[in-house]
Parts: C-alpha cells; sequence; structure tokens
C-alpha cells in the first residue's frame, strides 16, 4: 500500500467520510452567500428598494419573527421525509426568495418574500445540524467545530467580495450581490445532491414496526407463543415522543435563548457600546470584529474537547459562567479611563465573549443532541433552533437595555448569564453515575 498523502490524512480527520466532507463544502458556500449579502442588505433596501429606515426596520422584524417558525417546521418534516430531498428544496426556495426581491419594491411583496426566506434560512440551519449529527455519529462535536471554522471562513470570504464589490457604490452592485447570494443557495443545493441519504432512526422505527414482533419476512400465521407481544409493543412504535410535552427539552431551550446572547452581542452591543460610551477610536470596532473571526478560525476545533461527551459538556457551563462574567465586567469597565484602557478593555471583553460563542456552540451542539429521542430528532433539534431564532429577535433590544443601563448593565448581563450558565447545568444534571438524566444515544448509533 502507498504512503498516504496529506490530502489523505486531512481527510480522514473529518468526521462523516465523503459525505461529512461535501457538506462542509456546502456550508462554506451557503455562508460566502451569507456574507455577502450580510454587508448590503440594508444598503439594497434604502438604495435599490426605495424603502425607508422605519420600513427596513419593519421588514427585518417582522420576517424575522415569522422565521422562528422555521427551525420546528423543519425538524418536524426531517423526521418524516428524506432528509437530502428536504435539505436541496429548502435551499432551492432560500434562491427563489433572494431572487423575488429583485423583482419588486412593494413593501408588501417585499415583507412576503423576505418572511420566505427567513422560514428557508433557519429551517436550513436545523437541517444541515441534523445531517452532520446523522453522518458524524459520536464525533459530532467535532464536526461541529470544523463546520463552525467553514461557517467563519465563509462568512470573511463573502464580507470581503462584498467591501470589494461596494467601492463601486451603484445600484447595479447592490443587485449583483444579491444574485451571487442566490446563487450560493443553488450551488449548495448541488453539492447537496451528491450527498447520500444519512440513517434516521425515526423513519427505520418506522418502516420497521410491523416487522419487529415476530418473524421479519413470513406472511404466514405466526405461533401461539409470541402473539400476545404484538399488541404491547404496537404503541411504543406508533406513538412518537413530541418535544412539546417535553417539559425538560422546554426548559432547556428557553435557557438557551439566553445564552445565545453572545451574538447580539457582537452585531449589536459590542458596537453601539464602543462608539456611544468609550473613548476608543471608532476604527477598533471592526478589528474587534475581526479578532471574533480570526479566533473561531484558529480555536473552534480545540475547543471540540469541551464537548466530547455529555459528562464534559455540562461540566463546561462553568468555564462558560466565568467568559461570560469577565466580558461583561470587561465592557462595564471599558467606559472608563483613557482610549488607551477603554480599547485594552474592550480587546478583552471581545476574546472573552467569543470564548464564550465557542464554548457554548460546542456544549450546545453536544447537549441538544443527547437530551434527544433518536426516533424524533429532527422535531427535538427544530424546537432547539427556536433559541436562536428567538435570541435573533429579542436579543438586540435585551443588548439595548444594557447599554441604556451603562456599566451596570453590562454587569448585571454578564452576571445574568452565568446564572443561567449554572441553571443548566442544574437542569441537564448527573444521574449519579456520571451520565446524563437523558441517555445520551444518537442517530448514528443505530
Amino acid at each position: 500500500m502507498g504512503k498516504p498523502t496529506r490530502r489523505t490524512a486531512l481527510s480522514d480527520r473529518i468526521p462523516g467520510g465523503r459525505d461529512g466532507r461535501r457538506m462542509l463544502i456546502v456550508t462554506f458556500v451557503d455562508r460566502i452567500g451569507s456574507g455577502l449579502w450580510g454587508a448590503t442588505a440594508t444598503l439594497y433596501f434604502t438604495f435599490a428598494a426605495g424603502l425607508s429606515t422605519a420600513e427596513i426596520g419593519l421588514l427585518l422584524a417582522v420576517s424575522g419573527a415569522i422565521g422562528i417558525a422555521g427551525p420546528p417546521l423543519g425538524g418536524l418534516l426531517a423526521d418524516r421525509v428524506r432528509l437530502r430531498p428536504l435539505l436541496i428544496t429548502v435551499q432551492l426556495v432560500r434562491a427563489a426568495a433572494s431572487l423575488a426581491l429583485l423583482t419588486t419594491t412593494d413593501l408588501r411583496l417585499l415583507l412576503a418574500i423576505a418572511s420566505v426566506g427567513s422560514l428557508g434560512d433557519r429551517a436550513a440551519a436545523v437541517l444541515t445540524k441534523l445531517y452532520a449529527t446523522r453522518v458524524a455519529g459520536p464525533e459530532r462535536v467535532r464536526y461541529q467545530a470544523i463546520s463552525r471554522t467553514a461557517m467563519n471562513v465563509g462568512w470573511a470570504v463573502g464580507g470581503l467580495a462584498a467591501a470589494a464589490a461596494l467601492t463601486g457604490g451603484t445600484v447595479t452592485v447592490y443587485r449583483w450581490l444579491l444574485i451571487g447570494d442566490a446563487l450560493s443557495f443553488v450551488a449548495s443545493a448541488l453539492f447537496t445532491l451528491g450527498c447520500a441519504e444519512p440513517p434516521s432512526a425515526s423513519r427505520i422505527a418506522a418502516t420497521s414496526a410491523p416487522a419487529e414482533p415476530g418473524a421479519p419476512t413470513s406472511t404466514g400465521p405466526t405461533p401461539t407463543g409470541p402473539a400476545p407481544a404484538e399488541p404491547a409493543s404496537a404503541p411504543e412504535e406508533t406513538t412518537a415522543p413530541t418535544p412539546w410535552r417535553d417539559r425538560r427539552y422546554l426548559a432547556y431551550t428557553a435557557s438557551e435563548a439566553v445564552l445565545f446572547l453572545d451574538d447580539s452581542v457582537f452585531k449589536v452591543g459590542l458596537p453601539l457600546w464602543a462608539v456611544t460610551a468609550t473613548s476608543t477610536p471608532h476604527q477598533l470596532i471592526p478589528l474587534l470584529l475581526v479578532l471574533n473571526n480570526l479566533l473561531v478560525v484558529l480555536f473552534q476545533v480545540p475547543f471540540a474537547r469541551f464537548g466530547a461527551t455529555p459528562h464534559t459538556a455540562r461540566t463546561s457551563l462553568w468555564p462558560l459562567a466565568g467568559a461570560f462574567l469577565v466580558g461583561g465586567g470587561a465592557l462595564a469597565a471599558s467606559a472608563v479611563g483613557a482610549p488607551w484602557f477603554a480599547a485594552t478593555a474592550l480587546v478583552l471583553a471581545a476574546t472573552a465573549f467569543t470564548v464564550a460563542e465557542m464554548l457554548h456552540a460546542t456544549i450546545s451542539w453536544e447537549l441538544s443532541v443527547v437530551l434527544a429521542p433518536p426516533t424524533a430528532q429532527g422535531a427535538y433539534l427544530g424546537v432547539h433552533g427556536l433559541a436562536q431564532a428567538v435570541q435573533r429577535s429579542a436579543g438586540p433590544l435585551v443588548v439595548t437595555a444594557a447599554i441604556a443601563a451603562g456599566p451596570l448593565g453590562w454587569l448585571g448581563l454578564g452576571a445574568g448569564l452565568a446564572a443561567m450558565c449554572g441553571a443548566q447545568r442544574h437542569l441537564v444534571r448527573d444521574r449519579g453515575d456520571g451520565a446524563l438524566s437523558v441517555a445520551p444515544v444518537t442517530v448514528s448509533e443505530h
């Protein structure tokens, strides 16, 4: 046998085999498009669609609120139909919605189109996570870390391309960037077409239920002995668990909506606080976002060790609490002192919240999967996806309230996030034998 090449060795380190690698490409291409559109959405609606600031705010708020339904809807469907065709369909819907924005400047039509796109965006995120969970198996946390690295690199590539294109500053440029976003979804659908359908415990259980109590293939009469066992097992196979009746999982999802606030801190809180309450130069603000992106690319994969097992993920909630406390304290301190002191405090805050982001991403991926029954994993992960969707709608309000309260607001936010880490740790407490209160079974282990 020949000596393995560096390319082969690298491929072997990516969980999920060929399909796992293809899904990383899907994630990378998808995020390039998101970087193109995210950098120009407001400009497009202002100069190309001719909307006012209030109309843009209404458009984003309404479409974002409707998009909250995307994760549970996508997860529910994923337990009932084949995942690969569903993901391809959602990608094509996103592409159609992006292109449809080019066809009108009417606010009501733009609201409808943007809402469809928002539903697709949120559903696609859950479906991609579910696909990765199924193909990566026990190495799902490492795969998630590699996937987040690909996401950040994709965002950076798209953002840099948008920045270069925007030097033209014309309406035509905005339209072409939107077309580029749509084409990224089409490309993602084509790459997904080359992936295999991953195994699904929910669909396996549904198709194999009639055969399990007796002989697998016989069509003749069953012996008298096993016959009474069939009615006893049938209700368990036909009644799928639902996350909407699982109070522990709903409480866990609610706590997740709070812990995902680091996203709003970076996108809304940190820039606004830096320009309104500190003496730091404004040029530092984009560098803080670059720092965030760079740290995630460099350290997200090593951070996968903090979610290697359910017990490790639960234990890692303590350092996550510490990171939130340090970040809140640093933001509060940045309002006091000379520009150099404010800049140092902001860099510390950005680093702490990035560490929190990487830790929480790892912990959240592992716990959201192991707390979900394998036969209803799609539905459960869809409900978990509500956490990020709700945070994106309510998070800016929470962060701006912290800004309005001044340094004490940031101290309170940091302390509140740390307290929520403690509450979540209690929620997913051990049984006493080192395992979580819900058995860590995944679809891929069936």
